[in-house]
């Protein structure tokens, strides 16, 4: 495996201290767009249950073996931080500073490194040293309560909303951002990278939305979360279905000239009709196969789409001419993105099992002392 990809941050070192959901995500980006990450994972693993073999979140990195625990473990670490422009850990606040590996000590070996720190909850605040996943963050934040059936619960939204979204790519954003200050100054900086943070301000736009009076505070019931009746998904005659975004005058047009109701179609802007109007889309999606309906409205703009599954989502066929999902060492994934024109980035190596790289970063990082740790 390459040490390090020719993706535009070709050349940038990270030390990322295992860990599990967001962590590994951010540092997997920046794996995919170059960047030689070096993974410091504990003896006997930790986290979920999940196959290192299959954990493509840790796919282009590079793994050693290091128990924080043992009186070198930490030396070991700051010997890496030493040569790296950044570290990435997720441990609960206070954590890193009791193992020897806080900001404090690597700023102390490496004043240019950005310091990046993942939580849910942020480092201060009352619920700083709470547990908690995915599905408390965003639901505190209100971005939980804006999704689902206005007659239901809210909809969990796998962890994308919360750990990924507002979690992994804010941290990456803030990394990319002190790492950029670092060079101009060379002074680094800590990132403090928090989930409540990330998902409430993903809610920027509807806040605003809200506060003009255009957005009511209540699920199922605004233009974009499901209560406008031409942007949402529909049940076909299959049990599939389609998934509805005819939001501007002429995307609707065409959506109901397709559909096939437009003589039925009582006027979008009448809100006093939406219950009219979704009856008349639904029940005439449900005559025909989701196939049928994607042969309908394929190539048009009426902006609608069949809703697939993970399994079947490779197969589209606009995702493959695009190449949005790649597949390597047996595993179909998503290919890395976004993409770049002088500097491309690509899937280089697999999950990097644990420890399995100890003797190659030892010597490409000049850390001689790793090796010897290695059983």
């Amino acid at each position: 495996m390459a040490v390090t990809g020719n993706g535009p941050l070709a050349g940038v070192r990270v030390v990322e201290l295992a860990g599990i959901g967001p962590g590994p995500f951010a540092a997997m980006l920046l794996a995919d767009l170059g960047a030689d990450v070096v993974r410091v994972d504990r003896p006997g693993g930790g986290g979920l249950a999940v196959d290192p073999a299959y954990d493509i979140t840790n796919r282009n990195k590079r793994s050693v073996l290091l128990d924080l625990k043992s009186a070198d473990g930490p030396a070991r670490v700051l010997d890496l931080v030493q040569r790296a422009d950044v570290l990435i850990e997720g441990f609960r606040p206070g954590v890193a500073e009791r193992l020897g590996v806080g900001p404090v000590e690597c700023h102390a070996r490496n004043p240019r490194l950005v310091y990046g720190r993942m939580t849910g909850w942020g480092q201060e605040g009352p619920l700083a040293h709470s547990a908690g996943h995915d599905i408390a963050y965003i639901a505190v934040t209100g971005a939980l309560g804006m999704i689902g059936d206005p007659d239901g619960p809210p909809a969990v939204p796998a962890n994308l909303v919360g750990d990924y979204a507002g979690g992994s790519l804010y941290l990456v954003i803030g990394v990319l951002a002190a790492l950029q200050h670092a060079r101009t100054t060379g002074t680094g900086q800590v990132v403090d990278a928090a989930i409540v943070d990330g998902t409430a301000h993903l809610t920027s736009m509807i806040h605003g939305m809200m506060a003009a009076g255009g957005w009511q505070d209540r699920r199922g019931a605004n233009l974009l979360d499901g209560g406008c009746p031409f942007y949402g998904t529909y049940e076909t005659s299959d049990g599939g279905y389609m998934a509805v975004g005819a939001l501007e005058q002429q995307f609707y047009d065409a959506f109901v000239d397709l559909l096939g109701i437009e003589d039925q179609a009582p006027a979008r802007k009448d809100l006093a009709r939406w219950g009219e109007l979704r009856e008349a889309v639904a029940a005439r999606f449900r005559t025909r196969t989701r196939q049928e309906w994607t042969e309908v409205f394929d190539g048009t703009d009426a902006c609608v789409a069949p809703v697939l599954s993970l399994r079947e989502a490779p197969a589209h066929p606009h995702l493959a001419a695009r190449g949005t999902f790649t597949d390597f060492g047996g595993i179909t994934q998503p290919a890395p993105a976004p993409r770049f024109s002088a500097t491309p980035a690509a899937v280089r190596g697999g999950p990097a099992l644990p420890g399995a790289h100890t003797e190659s970063v030892a010597r490409d990082w000049d850390v001689p002392a790793l090796y010897p740790l290695e059983d």
